[in-house]
């Protein structure tokens, strides 16, 4: 009786401490694009859906690279972008509701 033995699934390169510092740089420099966007008094109308997209920015790279969610398999990452968008309809249905309340 011979059992055909299957190769381990083959294991991607994680990046170096390079790559994380560039992450690291891109996140300093969206914070750096939210803090100076709030000071603009001529963004006022815009400031609250600016920030929400900054924010998916920062915490989808911060999920891809520091969570790994970008080498593991596709299932991890559909049931991140799933959580994100369940988060999102809850804030809007919460924003939306008291924006009404008044």
């Amino acid at each position: 009786m011979s059992h055909a033995v299957t190769p381990p699934p083959a294991e991607h390169a994680h990046p170096g401490p390079a790559e994380y510092i560039k992450v690291a740089v891109f996140l300093a420099v969206v914070t750096g694009i939210e803090v100076g966007i709030y000071y603009l008094k001529g963004a006022r109308s815009v400031l609250a859906p600016v920030l929400i997209v900054l924010s998916i920015v920062k915490f989808s790279m911060v999920g891809l690279f520091f969570m790994h969610l970008k080498f593991d398999t596709h299932l991890f990452r559909r049931v991140f972008i799933l959580g994100i968008i369940l988060a999102l309809t809850v804030y809007t249905v919460a924003l939306v509701t008291l924006l009404n309340y008044h």
